[in-house]
């Protein structure tokens, strides 16, 4: 697999001790990395993002759904689904890996690697979504900043 490491946090503070987060951008047909722990949709309109509550209801964040055993294009295509009441073209922009060696009680994701992968869809102007926000660019820095994936939003085509 080809990737670009576009930002690494070691001892990422949200991982266990030791832990490190890369953010990685994919490049065009690259395959999915294994093992999938979330699927993201980050969707774009001109530079607007588009934004959903978060699940647990704390902010803001782009369409996200857990893999499970559910295969990642099913995931992609609900969320797609979701959002556009349809499928749509997508592709892999990237993901944040978590390298974690020793897991720990209360992390839940595969180990030593755990991949979070976000698809870019790029939505023509004035067609409507099903859910969410449009968030101009200054909006969306300051709503989705911090979030881990963020790095990536910079590289979608």
């Amino acid at each position: 697999m080809s990737r670009v490491l576009v930002a690494a946090h070691d001892d990422a503070p949200w991982l266990p001790a030791g832990g490190r987060a890369e953010v990685c951008v994919a490049r065009t047909g690259d395959p999915v990395p294994s093992p999938v722990g979330l699927v993201r949709l980050l969707v774009t309109q001109g530079e607007s993002v588009l934004a959903v509550p978060r699940r647990d209801g704390v902010g803001l964040d782009i369409p996200t759904a857990a893999a499970g055993s559910a295969g990642v294009g099913d995931v992609l295509a609900g969320l797609l689904r979701e959002v556009f009441g349809e499928e749509r073209p997508a592709e892999l922009l990237g993901y944040v890996r978590n390298v974690v060696h020793e897991p720990g009680p209360g992390y839940d994701w595969p180990a030593p690697y755990a991949h979070f992968v976000v698809w870019h869809c790029q939505a023509e102007p004035g067609l409507e979504v099903r859910c969410g926000t449009w968030l101009e660019p200054a909006a969306a820095d300051r709503a989705l900043g911090e979030r881990h994936w963020w790095p990536l939003a910079s590289y979608a085509r």
